[in-house]
Formats: structure tokens, sequence, C-alpha cells
């Protein structure tokens, strides 16, 4: 069995090719993807060679881990039945080329247990489930919601989402204009940082994936607040100590989301209280991945790039 995927063969480097695929196993599903996202927190830092250290890096790989598809084959203990919409966070399933993470290809071989069933009527917008599971799970794990959220992509506007649906109003910062629409019932929506004079937030979520804004954040705490770093950062990281100790200040590092959270995320959006629409700004034949990967790092008006696989030669 073979698959269409896209590979990086070094940094900035790409190609969509022809891959042997893993036979799977009594407990895989085989998947035909329809979209995949592009991240561009992790899958950026692979594509531009600038990942830290992690768990199976290297190439050439195949990247991604937000795609969307319909269940071809099941296995008799993957738990899943053909005809199911799934959604599937990556996978490793191409013999000697890395699944860092995976997903971005026309078909897939994986474990059935870790595929999420969908709704077929969620469409492209599953392709943000993984990054909904991320935003809950950096909200479930802390003390308080947020009221201060830090960059208004789509991982931001996840956050003030949620913390809406669970009855809070936070404050947005963005500093590109360009993203500073979509903010409708976040309560005090989004404002540049240096309009904002408001020094006693108790919960700042930060997801621009800056870490030289830290004693920023740390100065607007109140007494005993926490920062939340709830994006990824490729350098290290450091503080200017007397303000965190005058504030008693916290800081926590949002971890990777876990199944329950996904989970969580499926019933806030069957309840109504979740929506994952209008978030996906652009979109390319899979075929033309190279092109889509540069618009999505490069361009502040793209939000968010999906691969359409049901068009990709």
């Amino acid at each position: 069995m073979q698959t269409e995927a896209v590979v990086f063969h070094e940094p900035k480097k790409l190609s969509v090719e022809t891959l042997e695929l893993t036979p799977p196993t009594a407990a895989d599903a085989v998947v035909d993807v329809a979209w995949s996202g592009v991240s561009t927190g992790t899958e950026r830092l692979l594509w531009s060679g600038t990942m830290p250290a992690f768990p199976g890096m290297g190439y050439p790989l195949v990247p991604g881990y937000e795609s969307v598809g319909e269940v071809v084959e099941a296995g008799p203990e993957s738990g899943l039945e053909v005809g199911q919409t799934v959604f599937v966070p990556g996978a490793t399933c191409y013999g000697e080329v890395r699944g860092l993470f995976g997903g971005t290809a026309k078909r897939l071989v994986t474990a059935g247990a870790r595929t999420a069933p969908i709704d077929k009527g969620l469409g492209r917008d599953g392709v943000l489930m993984a990054l909904a599971a991320t935003a809950q799970h950096a909200i479930a794990a802390g003390a308080e919601a947020p009221d201060l959220i830090v960059g208004h992509g789509v991982l931001g506007r996840l956050l003030a989402r949620l913390a809406v649906a669970a009855g809070g109003a936070p404050t947005v910062w963005e500093t590109n204009p360009v993203r500073a629409g979509g903010a409708d019932g976040y309560g005090y929506g989004v404002a540049h940082p240096d309009e904002d004079e408001r020094r006693d937030y108790r919960a700042i979520y930060d997801v621009s994936g800056d870490g030289s804004l830290l004693d920023t954040l740390i100065g607007r705490l109140a007494h005993g607040g926490e920062v939340v770093l709830a994006g990824f950062y490729s350098a290290p990281l450091s503080f200017t100590f007397p303000p965190a100790f005058m504030r008693e200040a916290r800081l926590r590092v949002a971890a990777e989301w876990r199944r329950p959270d996904l989970d969580a995320v499926g019933g806030l959006i069957a309840d109504g209280r979740l929506s994952l629409a209008d978030l996906l700004t652009h979109h390319r034949p899979a075929n033309e991945a190279d092109e889509a990967y540069r618009t999505a790092f490069g361009d502040p008006a793209c939000l968010k790039m999906i691969l359409d696989w049901r068009v990709a030669s």
C-alpha cells in the first residue's frame, strides 16, 4: 500500500512524494485523508530548522498532526468502523521516513485508539481539534482561566472562546492590526499592549511563542498571579527575578494535550458551546504544499492553512 505525503528533506526543502505504508495490524485503521492543517508552531520550527532537540527529530520526515478523513479499512481490534469520519493526530507508518508528526498524507495507517471519531458535518474545521484540545488542556490544568491572552492567532482565539464559554471575559493582546478582528463576545476585546495600562491580571496565557515578553508579562501580574506558557518556544527563556519575587509570581508550562482534553472539546462542540468556525483562512491543493507552507509561515493574514488531499494528483 502506498500514499502521497509531504516530506521535509531538510529545512525549507519539501516535496510531495509517494511513500510505502506500513501494513495495518488488527488494531489499526486505514484512513483516507481529506484535509490536513499546517501548524504555525512546531511545524514552522521543523520547516525552518529551528526546532530544538525533540524526540524523533531528524530528516527526512512527514510533518503534521491535524488530519481529518474517512476510515476505509478497520481492523477487528481498532474500535472503528468503515465510513466513520475521524480526526488523526499524526501517524508513524512510513518505514524509514520519520513521522514527526506524520499526519500530512493522503492515506494513513494508524492505531484506531489514537483517532477520534468526529461529526462529519464539521468538515475541514475538524483539523482544529488538536489546537482546541491544546487550549482546553492549558486552561483545565490551571487554577484560573485566562483574563489576558497574548496573541490572537488560532490558538489565542480558541483560548478566548473557551474562556468565554466558561463565563470569562478575557482581554487579548495583538500587535498585528491584521489579526485584531474576530473578537466578538470576548468581553474586553483585542488591544495593542501599549493601549492597556492594567497591571493586575491574575492569569496571563501567552501563545505568542515570543520568550522575550516574559518580563513584560510578569510586570502586568497581580500579586500571586500566573503566567502560562501555552505556545512553543525555540530559544531559552529567562526573566528578571526581582519583579517576579515582588509579585510572588507563578510560571506554568502548558504541556501537550491529552485524550480527555480532546473528548472535552468534542463535548463542547456537540453542545454548541464552542465553535471552530471562521478560523481557517487559507487552503491549497496538497500538491501545492511548498507554496502553502511559505504562505502559512510568511503571510500575517494567514491564520490557518489547510491542504486539500481530495484534489491532490
